[in-house]
């Protein structure tokens, strides 16, 4: 203790020269994370492969950060062992679009990268089964760059129900969720946790025609990015297969909105009751009872705006997920975030195993706490009602996902109809 006094103290009266060394080194957070400290103990232990080294597109741009140091500690290393170092370059919006410089990790090798408001990284999932991908990485500090603003993205067209009747139902539903007492037992569990799982939902020649026509026939996909945000592929409604498209009108149908209704409580549609007209009612109830005894006097109902209800609306994509694709929390994400009811019907995904990745995470806002993970199941309906507080991102599918004997890799893929419903 005395020893440091006194250094502190030289230090102090060195002045200047003591202010221009301030920059200093500053170690990946991840290396005090207790849980990765015991995995990759154990793995060492145990000659294993530590495989959870991934680190998606982001930047680091964080107090003070200007340069991104990383030492690689590693055997002999080929780029078929993943772990790149992969820098991006970034369009007129400054969102990463491509990767413009791959780094392969090689033994005793430092990398020195400028940290700025428009450099974007990220470190590839590490492939090899035998080697374990070791490095050092901090930052040196200095004055912050300004950045420049942000680029928001526009919303998705929201659009209302089409004008199909309940024989879309009969034609394509499980008949358990057409009996009014099954859906009442259904809306009452939704209530009380706020989400859902309905199995065998679709007919099953109804959900395996879908299924061989997603991976048969030629539907135009197109990638998703930036990559800092988001990686998967998104169908073009006009390449659909018939029954795709007979599937799509189906969950966007007005007899589905009134179907949803009924197994979540949520007025989106205009015969679903609301609160508003349980209480308009109790307040008719008063008048009434008010009117035969005579009293006088202003009503509830007399005073309350006349509000004309919303038109509910839904969002929606069918979209094809395979090994690296991924979805990710932004900074921009929790001030869109609104009352909402997520629809997921996963497809192709009857040998998925958790460990794959792939689910849906829903966590709350600013927190660490997990509150729902929602795995992909084959012809399994999630319904999940989320307020302005919970956000949601898709994990990471890890190489693992690779092994499943589905057939080429260009089919070895996880399809879904994602979709998003307002009130």
């Amino acid at each position: 203790m005395n020893c440091k006094r006194q250094r502190d103290s030289e230090n102090a009266e060195k002045g200047k020269k003591r202010n221009k060394r301030e920059e200093r080194a500053e170690l990946s957070a991840l290396l005090e994370d207790e849980d990765v400290k015991r995995e990759v103990k154990e793995s060492w232990s145990q000659r294993a492969q530590y495989s959870h080294d991934v680190l998606l597109c982001h930047d680091d741009e964080l107090e003070g950060r200007r340069v991104a140091f990383i030492l690689y500690l590693v055997p002999p290393w080929e780029s078929s062992d993943g772990g790149t170092l992969d820098l991006f370059s970034t369009d007129d919006h400054f969102q990463p679009h491509s990767v413009v410089k791959s780094l392969v990790p090689s033994w005793n090798t430092l990398i020195l990268f400028e940290v700025s408001p428009i450099s974007f990284h990220q470190v590839a999932e590490v492939l090899s089964e035998d080697k374990c991908r070791l490095s050092l990485s901090g930052w040196f500090h200095g004055p912050s760059l300004e950045r420049p603003p942000r680029h928001i993205e526009p919303p998705l067209p929201r659009s209302p129900h089409l004008p199909r009747d309940e024989t879309l139902l009969l034609e394509w539903l499980n008949p358990l969720y057409l009996d009014v007492d099954y859906q009442s037992q259904v809306q009452q569990e939704f209530e009380d946790s706020s989400e859902i799982q309905l199995k065998n939902f679709l007919k099953e020649e109804k959900f395996k025609e879908v299924s061989e026509a997603l991976r048969l026939t030629d539907v135009q996909w197109t990638k998703q990015g930036p990559p800092n945000r988001r990686c998967y592929e998104v169908a073009s409604l006009e390449s659909f297969p018939q029954c795709v498209s007979a599937c799509w009108e189906l969950l966007c149908s007005e007899a589905f909105f009134l179907l949803l209704s009924n197994f979540t409580g949520l007025r989106l549609h205009y015969l679903s009751p609301s609160d508003e007209d349980e209480e308009e009612e109790k307040d008719q109830e008063d008048e009434e009872e008010g009117e035969a005894t005579g009293s006088s006097g202003d009503t509830p109902s007399a005073n309350k705006n006349n509000k004309e209800p919303s038109t509910p609306v839904c969002v929606g994509e069918l979209r094809r997920w395979a090994h690296g694709d991924y979805t990710l929390l932004h900074d921009g994400d929790a001030s869109k975030a609104e009352y909402a009811l997520d629809l997921l019907l996963p497809l192709s995904c009857p040998d998925w195993q958790t460990e794959f990745g792939g689910f849906t995470s829903y966590i709350a806002n600013e927190e660490d706490e997990e509150l729902l993970m929602v795995y992909p199941e084959e012809n399994s309906l999630a319904l999940v009602y989320r307020d302005k507080e919970t956000l949601k991102f898709v994990k990471h599918i890890n190489h693992r996902s690779s092994t499943l004997p589905i057939g080429d890799s260009c089919r070895r893929a996880v399809y879904d109809f994602s979709f998003v419903y307002y009130e």
